[in-house]
């Protein structure tokens, strides 16, 4: 009978027959039915098909089947370029609630673009110049509708710290800016290169428990090095890591300015103030968007009127007004810092391509639309390329942005489009304004905006659901406290994929037994009403068996065995049959067959039989072709664990 080999089903037929010890029902017979192979293929097939699924899992010519030539060329067009999907249909109520959320999230990129630059060790027109011009590039090809484009903090301090590692900006100010324009350029080579080659399961790495305890770290030395804003101090240290941060503050304690202490916590009050009433009030959120604005205009006016008061309050100072200028003559591409620009863009593109595309979506799953992985990694990549040669520094999806722009009602991309407008009116005329914008109000600002990237709920469930991540989250955490934030991201990378490979290497076996009444067969530690069933031992393998795991599978089923007949011969019993239920095994390679070997020639040394049951297609057909298992002979090889045991008990006592 074809039976799919996947299939778990067993079929009972009412047919009467003779009944036998065994937990099953004595007024029915259970049909037998013959493990299947899979439908032959030639190798070119199955590479064919291994490769679509690795590369195209959402098959994306779908969408290009039984059209018109016409038509085809369209839908192409509006694939690589999703923003004639939505602009023939574009209304002027669609065009109001864009405008008025490109204008709410203008005021909130604004100053926190002054502010990311610094962190990055930058000057802050530089922040406003990766306002402009990347959210441009992104409504070209980004197909989320709420994600609000710009430089983000946790992509900002690791460039910061990494460059600054090495070359520092007040000595050398044109290499520092060369070198972040190149990492800027092959973040974005390498982000683009993953969404063309669809390689975008490379990021996965970054599991989210090693975000959670990175942003946390990051966010904690974020807010520590605006110490030196909000106090006042003028020699502060450069290093990136909580001990030598401390010591500089209290080191320095002379420089303590009290009338920049006064100012400085009172705007983070007032803004921390305002992200609470937001946070709590979700239809306030246009006072957390406003607030950093406001501060910027209030501590602007404030030091300007009493300029001779507070002549010890930093400010930033002139800033270059006009439009961003070229700087593709300023990309490095030879010479001996050429690795550490490679080592930069590599890292900050993999954490904005991280964040910006987590945060696409999320919003899109509030409002029930799809947003392709892969083409968010080629928009993300190009508009950090054209960034880069036009005085930009890394860009992505801030999650801050992305918030105020959903809840101020933005239906599609147009609204980057505004506040790309916006900080282009502000830096051909507003420019002149922010000359007396004090530094203590940007580190508020950075503090406030960071402090949401220490997410306790989060680690509190990770502590909860896997140990092993939270493992990872408090090597990341501390990793970037205390030793360095790259090495910090490192660390927790190597524990998360020494997770994976323990998952691999030592898979779980379980030992399963019947629930009475029922052809069903589960794991006897978990159900206390499952009972294992005379003179046989039913092991499930809950992973695929390759050469890293395979020998410890073997020892660890002939464990099992041991275990198993030291009980029974306390009962006076023997173990006659061991039976694999390989439902769970996906893949098998060369070595887990002879694995499965060695394994089935020890068992008949020791007169017991050996059965497998329920094996995949795929792995049905590599035993096959093996030809290590003689799957030819009858009692080898069946399609449930209750057909297995009612066959293999009926020829004992026939």
């Amino acid at each position: 009978m074809g039976i799919d080999s996947n299939t778990l089903q067993a079929d009972v037929s009412s047919t009467p027959q003779t009944s036998f010890d065994l937990p099953l029902s004595t007024a029915s017979i259970l049909e037998i039915h013959t493990v299947c192979l899979p439908p032959q293929k030639t190798t070119f097939q199955k590479l064919k098909h291994r490769l679509s699924e690795i590369f195209f899992p959402d098959d994306p010519l779908h969408r290009f089947k039984n059209q018109t030539f016409l038509r085809k060329a369209v839908l192409g067009f509006q694939y690589f370029f999703p923003i004639l999907q939505w602009v023939s249909s574009y209304s002027f109520s669609t065009f109001r609630s864009d405008f008025i959320s490109g204008l709410t999230i203008a005021s909130l990129a604004i100053p926190q673009g002054i502010s990311y630059a610094q962190l990055a060790n930058l000057p802050p027109i530089i922040g406003l110049y990766s306002s402009f011009v990347p959210p441009l590039i992104y409504s070209l090809f980004g197909s989320s509708r709420h994600l609000g484009v710009g430089p983000v903090s946790i992509a900002s301090l690791v460039m910061g710290t990494m460059l600054s590692e090495s070359v520092s900006y007040s000595q050398e100010p044109e290499l520092y800016l060369g070198l972040a324009f190149t990492a800027t350029f092959f973040a974005g080579l390498f982000q683009a290169s993953l969404g063309f080659f669809r390689l975008g399961f490379i990021i996965d790495f970054l599991s989210k428990a090693t975000l959670v305890g990175f942003m946390a770290g990051a966010a904690v030395i974020v807010s520590l090095q605006q110490l030196q804003g909000l106090l006042g101090i003028v020699h502060f240290t450069k290093k990136m890591q909580i001990i030598p941060v401390m010591s500089s503050v209290f080191d320095h304690t002379n420089e303590w300015s009290w009338k920049t202490i006064v100012l400085g916590f009172s705007f983070l009050i007032l803004l921390l103030i305002a992200r609470l009433t937001s946070l709590k009030r979700p239809k306030l959120f246009w006072i957390s968007a406003a607030a950093p604005l406001t501060s910027v205009i209030v501590s602007t006016v404030l030091v300007f009127l009493l300029k001779s008061e507070l002549q010890d309050v930093s400010i930033i100072g002139k800033l270059p007004d006009g439009l961003n200028p070229p700087s593709a003559k300023m990309l490095y591409f030879h010479g001996p810092h050429l690795g550490l620009a490679i080592r930069v863009g590599i890292v900050t593109g993999i954490l904005s391509l991280t964040e910006g595309i987590a945060v696409g979506r999320t919003f899109a799953a509030l409002q029930n639309y799809q947003v392709d992985g892969n083409k968010e990694m080629i928009a993300i990549g190009l508009m950090n390329i054209a960034g880069s040669c036009s005085s930009c520094y890394v860009t992505s999806g801030s999650f801050s942005r992305s918030a105020v722009n959903y809840n101020a009602g933005a239906k599609t991309a147009f609204s980057n489009i505004v506040m790309a407008g916006s900080v282009l009116v502000t830096l051909l005329f507003l420019m002149p304004l922010f000359y007396y914008t004090p530094n203590l109000v940007l580190a508020a600002i950075i503090i406030t905006a960071v402090i949401g990237l220490i997410d306790y709920n989060a680690a509190f469930l990770l502590w909860k659901l896997d140990k092993l991540d939270f493992l990872a989250c408090l090597c990341s955490f501390f990793g970037v406290l205390f030793i360095s934030v790259p090495i910090g991201l490192a660390i927790s990378v190597g524990v998360s994929v020494f997770k994976i490979l323990l998952h691999v290497t030592r898979p779980n076996t379980v030992v399963l037994g019947n629930i009475p009444g029922t052809q069903i067969y589960q794991n006897i530690s978990r159900y206390e009403n499952a009972s294992t069933i005379p003179s046989f031992l039913i092991i499930g393998i809950e992973s695929p068996i390759y050469f890293a795991n395979s020998t410890y599978l073997q020892q660890r089923i002939l464990r099992w065995v041991r275990e198993e007949e030291e009980r029974l011969q306390q009962k006076e019993e023997n173990l006659k049959c061991v039976i694999l239920d390989m439902t769970a095994v996906t893949a098998i390679d060369s070595s887990g067959v002879d694995a499965m070997y060695e394994l089935r020639k020890t068992l008949m040394n020791r007169s017991i039989q050996f059965v497998l049951v329920n094996p995949v297609g795929s792995v049905m057909e590599k035993l096959k072709h093996s030809e290590i298992l003689d799957l030819s002979r009858t009692n080898q090889l069946y399609l449930t664990v209750g057909e297995a045991v009612t066959d293999i008990s009926s020829s004992w006592k026939a």
